[in-house]
């Protein structure tokens, strides 16, 4: 039982039912140290198997104590912290990466991924939309839908605006986890759960679903969907996109390897490999009939675009005169400025 997955100490939004809504975890645990998940286990009475335990002020301190005799410092202020507030408080110890159940669970897992501990793809997170809660996102924090009206008249009598900045079951990253070494124009276009490598900057009609991200250094002036990795060294140029998982993709994981071009309004729903580019406005989908030119410009064959999937070195067209797409041998790779992502 002290084998754990991973552990997140954290304060939270509950409705007037008691429900969460969401959870910050300041520092949230993967495969914790045997030291530290005996401790936690022991000061909070934890049973085997996931579990979200709802904390008092007396038990945060508890296990700050017990996790400073385990030697864990971090992760005792953090406990101590907590210990000294009055909002709802919650330990979410995750003993197996099975499938979330709940939105302790579900954020603790997003939190996992935009502190670049694991890369997308690298938790479960099966059934993830049935475990969170559909939220109005504002100034004062996450609210039931259906407190909304009373929330919204209450701020009014007040002299005061509610202001709703988005109704959906992911917040913005930035107001969970702010990863260094990156630049983001508007930060309402990167949903909690996006992974962001050093070096990456994403523009203000930039895009990072959850699950999806770049290893960085990278400018993302397009959409990365959910489920999406873009490799380092890589342009998605203003208005270009890729297929996810959840719109269209299916089964086919699609993703942008290294030193890759979207020019802009271009798009992808099959894998790249590495050095590919697809110029601007062409939208490249695994059915798309594409004709494979030699080093000559000679037809070879013509072959569907799935076939090319996670093929380096790769330049698709559109021919100006006949309207087909075309696909030769890339002989240039992008060459990304150095200075635009040192983003210290």
């Amino acid at each position: 039982m002290t084998d754990l997955y991973s552990v997140g100490l954290g304060v939270g939004t509950q409705n007037s039912k008691g429900e969460w809504l969401e959870v910050f975890y300041p520092a949230p645990l993967l495969n914790p140290d045997a030291a530290t998940g005996a401790a936690i286990i022991e000061a909070l009475g934890a049973q085997a198997g996931n579990q979200t335990i709802a904390l008092d002020s007396a038990q945060a301190d508890t296990l700050a104590t017990a996790l400073s005799k385990a030697g864990n410092t971090e992760q005792a202020a953090v406990a101590a912290k907590l210990a000294t507030s009055e909002r709802p408080l919650v330990a979410t110890i995750l003993a197996n990466d099975d499938a979330p159940t709940n939105v302790p669970e579900g954020f603790l897992k997003l939190h996992l991924i935009s502190h670049r501990m694991v890369k997308p793809h690298g938790t479960n997170l099966n059934g993830l939309f049935g475990a969170l809660k559909n939220v109005a996102w504002t100034n004062q924090g996450a609210i039931d839908l259906d407190e909304l009206p009373e929330r919204q008249l209450e701020a009014r009598l007040n002299g005061e605006l509610l202001d709703v900045a988005c109704v959906d079951k992911f917040p913005k990253m930035t107001n969970y986890v702010v990863p260094a070494g990156v630049r983001i124009a508007h930060t309402a276009r990167v949903r909690l759960g996006a992974y962001l490598g050093e070096g990456t900057t994403i523009m203000h009609e930039g895009f990072v679903n959850f699950n999806a991200g770049t290893a960085g250094p990278g400018m993302i002036e397009g959409r990365i969907s959910a489920g999406v990795f873009v490799e380092s060294g890589s342009d998605l140029g203003g208005g270009s996109s890729t297929m996810g998982t959840l719109s269209g993709g299916g089964n086919i994981i699609i993703s942008v390897g290294k030193e890759c071009l979207l020019g802009a309004n271009a798009g992808t729903g099959i894998p790249l490999g590495d050095r590919c580019t697809i110029e601007s406005g062409l939208y490249i989908t695994a059915g798309t009939k594409v004709t494979l030119l030699d080093d000559k410009g000679a037809d070879v064959e013509v072959v569907k675009a799935r076939d090319l999937a996670n093929k380096s070195d790769l330049l698709f067209r559109r021919n100006s005169n006949n309207g087909r797409i075309e696909c030769l041998t890339n002989k240039s790779t992008v060459q990304l400025n150095e200075e635009l992502h040192k983003n210290a």
